[in-house]
C-alpha cells in the first residue's frame, strides 16, 4: 500500500507560479514511476508530467505538450516527495491536480489539490 497526500494548490493570477507537493508513505520502495495528472471541469483526467522511476536515482521526465517549458517535475528521495513547479500559469491550467504512483501491482492516487488561475 502507498499513501499519497498533495498540497500546495490555491488561487493564483495569470502568469504566476505555484509549487505542488506530494508526500508518499507506505511501501514506497515498490514505486517504479510517478506522475502528476490534472482534471479540469467537464474534461477527462490528463497526464501533466511524469518520472520513469521511483524514489531512486535515474529515470527520465516527460511532459504534456501544453506544459512543456512551464512546468517541472522533481523529487526528493530522502523525503519521499514529488513536486510540480508550475510557472507562467494560464487560465487553462485551472484544474484539480492529482499525484499518482505506479507499482507492479497497481496505481495509487492522492485526493487532489485544486489550482485556480484567475485572469
Amino acid at each position: 500500500q502507498v499513501q499519497l497526500v498533495e498540497s500546495g494548490g490555491g488561487l493564483v493570477q495569470v502568469g504566476g507560479s505555484l509549487r505542488l507537493s506530494c508526500a508518499a508513505s507506505g511501501s514506497i520502495e515498490s514505486i517504479n514511476s510517478m506522475g502528476w495528472y490534472r482534471q479540469a471541469p467537464r474534461k477527462q483526467r490528463e497526464l501533466v508530467a511524469s518520472i520513469t522511476s521511483g524514489f531512486t536515482s535515474g529515470g527520465s521526465t516527460n511532459y504534456a505538450d501544453s506544459v512543456k517549458g512551464r512546468f517541472t517535475i522533481s523529487r526528493d528521495n530522502a523525503e519521499s516527495k514529488v513536486y510540480l513547479q508550475m510557472n507562467s500559469l494560464k487560465p487553462e491550467d485551472t484544474a484539480v491536480y492529482y499525484c499518482s504512483v505506479r507499482t507492479s501491482v497497481m496505481n495509487y492516487w492522492g485526493k487532489g489539490t485544486l489550482v485556480t488561475v484567475s485572469s
